[in-house]
């Protein structure tokens, strides 16, 4: 048997069908010690089901299903469907920079934004100074304050930080999306102190 095909809880498989599903574990039948694959049906009611360790494993029956796409009745998907994306994605990012040059929205005074330690580290000190920040009203004043120096990076990490998203738009309508969040989450935590 190979032992480099058992499949792994969370692994998901493609059945020569088309469909998905996800295993659970492979469990062992109390009487005949046989090694079962237990898994679940991503699509429809995701029904549970079992089936014997080789079963799994086998090929495809051609004679029976000439329209199999797959050489194994399940296979392991995901890693070469999600790397073939990666590289798509990448490919085009790469062609759409090459293409278009984008000037920033905000210039960003480094001297007085970073101190040399962060700089070489490469993390933003005001990102720094958001987090270290004790409540909500401190992030809040931080992000006042701070308002001319924040790029689109900074702020996505800002929300990320407070569990926050923000909708899509200009950069001041999203700052001020994130003020109304800090602002809402600031009065909570004052009732909550009373």
């Amino acid at each position: 048997m190979d032992y480099q095909r058992i499949p792994k809880s969370g692994e998901i498989y493609k059945h020569f069908k088309n469909n998905l599903y996800q295993i659970i574990t492979v469990a062992i039948h109390t009487e005949t010690n046989e090694q079962l694959v237990i898994y679940q049906a991503l699509y429809g009611d995701y029904k549970i089901f079992a089936r014997p360790l080789n079963m799994f494993l086998s090929e495809v029956d051609f004679i029976k299903y000439p329209e199999a796409g797959q050489k194994y009745r399940f296979e392991l998907w995901g890693h070469n469907y999600i790397q073939d994306t990666v590289d798509s994605i990448t490919n085009s990012h790469v062609e759409a920079s090459k293409a278009i040059h984008i000037e920033p929205e905000y210039e960003i005074d480094n001297t007085t934004l970073q101190d040399e330690e962060a700089a070489q580290s490469g993390v933003n000190s005001v990102l720094l100074e958001f987090l270290d920040a004790r409540s909500y009203n401190d992030k809040l004043e931080i992000l006042l304050n701070r308002k001319k120096y924040i790029d689109e990076r900074l702020l996505n990490d800002m929300a990320v930080s407070i569990d926050c998203t923000i909708e899509e738009g200009t950069m001041e309508e999203r700052i001020k999306g994130l003020i109304f969040a800090l602002e809402t989450l600031a009065r909570f935590e004052n009732k909550r102190l009373r």
